[in-house]
């Protein structure tokens, strides 16, 4: 009974010292901190902020105006020159487009005038046509006049009762009145000649030519227009062009007089870098954001532990004050010195973290969970193997 006492009290001692070996040999790191990356917002434009007060830590979103750069002397010459020159070119406009309407009203007015001089130059074509008609039956009638006045006088010549003088004169009276009808009918067939290309638009005769002024004078302003227009469509061709260039021009002055200052990132305000109502230089800093979703544990461990870890190894957290681990998966071993690796994240190593061997983690909870989400600057440690007494946590959480 004795001996068995000293077999139990054997085994116990035997299993503490395991334990507290074991839980002291397990490979864990010497602190852990929960990081994550910082983005500085900086200044588009030269100007005066106008930036809110905010207290450090508080949450932004992204797409969030922060604040805002107002430049009240910045470069609008050229701006001022394209509108001026765009105001120029919509004068010529104005004046084009009244040259033009003046000019089809007079081409309105002409075409009205030389209807009504082709319907006036028909009717008296007409009507000299009838007259020359007229003349022809008038000539008619004389010559048959002259044929009976020649027959009369070559009877009574017959007969020895009109001298050979009368007959003579009988005879050169016919002749005349020939002559007389062939004349009325020329004029008659030149008349309807005239008449009938008059109808067709062209016109016939001495001193003018064969269209009237009116039709002329229309046919050059006809030119006229076709030119303003081509003028007119250039440059309204340039003002659009003029039209774009400005607000072009429009929104760059825009951009350098008024520009926000707009969170890129889901996560917290982490410190100013200038005031409200400063004077800022573009590109200066202004504010630094830490950016939640990119959050990390930093930590370091000793050569020992380094050296047997890789990345994609399996580890676990445990923030400081509870009792709960997290799943994590070890994302980049930067080994001994790694202060450069700190520029761009929230919590900067400590100097006794630099003399050992830095190590990132990525856990997962530390995002999704809304609770522990963005805890950033909270310690901890990390465990690369299992412990003893880890199956007891378990079953005690």
């Amino acid at each position: 009974m004795r001996f068995t006492r000293l077999i139990i009290g054997f085994a116990l001692i035997a299993g503490a010292v395991f334990i507290i070996f074991g839980e002291q040999m397990a490979g864990a790191s010497a602190d852990a901190v929960v990081n994550a990356q910082v983005t500085t917002l900086r200044t588009p434009i030269a100007g005066t902020l106008d930036m809110p007060t905010r207290a450090l830590g508080s949450a932004v979103s992204p797409g969030e105006q922060l604040g805002a750069i107002t430049d009240s002397l910045v470069d609008n010459l050229r701006l001022n020159d394209l509108i001026q020159e765009k105001a120029t070119v919509d004068a010529q406009i104005v004046r084009l487009e009244a040259a033009i309407v003046s000019n089809r009203d007079a081409i309105e007015a002409l075409t009205q005038r030389a209807q009504d001089y082709r319907v006036e130059r028909v009717r008296q074509l007409e009507a000299q046509l009838r007259a020359a008609n007229s003349l022809v039956s008038v000539a008619e009638a004389r010559l048959e006049t002259a044929n009976t006045a020649l027959e009369r006088s070559s009877r009574l010549a017959d007969r020895g009762l009109e001298t050979a003088v009368s007959f003579e004169q009988a005879q050169s009276l016919v002749e005349v009145s020939q002559l007389e009808i062939d004349n009325a009918r020329e004029q008659a067939i030149a008349v309807e000649i005239a008449l009938e290309s008059a109808r067709r638009g062209t016109f016939l005769g001495d001193g003018y030519n064969d269209a009237p002024y009116s039709e002329q004078r229309i046919s050059e302003l006809s030119l006229q227009v076709a030119e303003l227009e081509a003028d007119l469509e250039a440059q309204r061709t340039l003002a659009a062009s003029l039209e774009r260039r400005i607000e072009a021009e429009r929104r760059r002055v825009n951009r350098l007089t008024n520009a926000g200052l707009t969170s890129n990132v889901d996560g917290l305000l982490w410190d100013l870098l200038a005031g409200d109502g400063e004077t800022l230089q573009r590109g200066q800093s202004v504010l630094r954001l830490v950016d939640c979703d990119s959050t990390l544990v930093t930590l370091s461990v000793t050569e020992s532990v380094y050296n047997r870890l890789e990345v994609g190894t399996e580890a676990r957290f445990r923030l400081d004050g509870t009792d709960e681990t997290l799943d994590g998966t070890v994302t980049r071993l930067a080994g001994a010195g790694a202060d450069t690796i700190y520029q761009n994240l929230a919590i900067a190593p400590s100097q006794r973290h630099l003399e050992r061997f830095d190590v990132s983690l990525i856990v997962p909870a530390l995002r999704n969970d809304p609770e522990m989400r963005c805890s950033i600057g909270r310690t901890g440690r990390v465990y690369f193997e299992s412990r003893p007494l880890d199956m007891l946590r378990r079953l005690w959480s």
